[in-house]
Parts: C-alpha cells; structure tokens; sequence
C-alpha cells in the first residue's frame, strides 16, 4: 500500500510540474503577442501623425496661394466659374485603339482560317470587339462545364 501512494504522488508531482510548465508557456507566449500588438499599434500611430503632417503642410493655405499663383497666373476665383455637378460634360467613350491601329497599317483585311474538317480555308474577318451595354457588375462570368461523371464497370 505505501509503494503505491508513493508512485501516485510522484505521478501527480509530474502532472502538476507538466501543467504549470504549460501554463508558463502559454503565459509566455500571450506576452509575446501582446508586445507585437503593441508594436504595431505604436508604429500605426506613428504612421498616421505623419499623414497628418504631411496632410497639414499639403493643405496650407500659403502653400495653395503659391501654386495658385504659379500655374494659375494670379487669376481669382469668379462666381461664372461655379457650376452644378449635372452641367459637367461625360467622359468621350473611347473606342477600340488596337483596331484603329491595324486598319491604318491595312492589316484589318479578311484572313484565311483552317477549318477542322480537312475543307479549303474560307476567308474570314475579324470579329469586332463587343460594345460594353452593361455594366461590369452585371456582367456574368462564363459557367464552367460540369465535370465528366465517372462509371465504374461492374465486373
């Protein structure tokens, strides 16, 4: 009876060493993060002092008066000037650029596309390039095919 008190106290001994060896660990390490927030924190804070900074010395007012000044030529600001978002003309759409540039070059003419079957190529032009009538966001991308199911033979 005594041998196996004395084997169970030096198992619980070891499990209590284990646990608190865990837990000095896992303390350990939550320090260690909490430094590296901090850190960062510190150099975020830092990075947006220097926004404001850089904010400050770009908005001032000697600074706008200066530039006004030199690329502007002194004008003052008229009330003609002032107009209503709506009155301002939309961007021109801009058309295909690589199109324009091969039928300068005289390069939109037909070519001659090889069929499969083996027939004599037929001349054929080049597709157009599709005008945008929607936008972006309600334009869906294309459906992958579905995958070939596989059959397993029955032997």
């Amino acid at each position: 009876m005594f041998r196996f008190l004395n084997i169970v106290a030096v198992a619980v001994l070891v499990g209590s060493a284990v646990y608190a060896y865990e837990i000095k660990y896992s303390t350990l390490y939550q320090a260690e993060q909490l430094a590296k927030a901090k850190r960062d924190l510190a150099r975020e804070t830092d990075r947006v002092a220097m926004l404001k900074a850089e904010w400050a010395h770009i908005v001032a007012p000697d600074r706008i008066q200066t530039l006004a000044d030199k690329y502007l030529g002194g004008q003052t600001l008229q009330l003609t000037q002032i107009v209503a978002a709506g009155a301002v003309p939309e961007k021109a759409a801009r058309g295909d650029e690589i199109a324009s540039k091969l039928s300068d070059l005289g390069l939109d003419a037909p070519t001659k596309t090889p069929s499969a079957s083996g027939a004599p190529a037929t001349p054929s032009k080049p597709a157009a390039a599709p005008k945008p009538s929607a936008p972006a966001s309600a334009i869906k991308p294309p459906v992958k095919p579905a995958a070939p199911r596989q059959v397993k033979a029955e032997r």
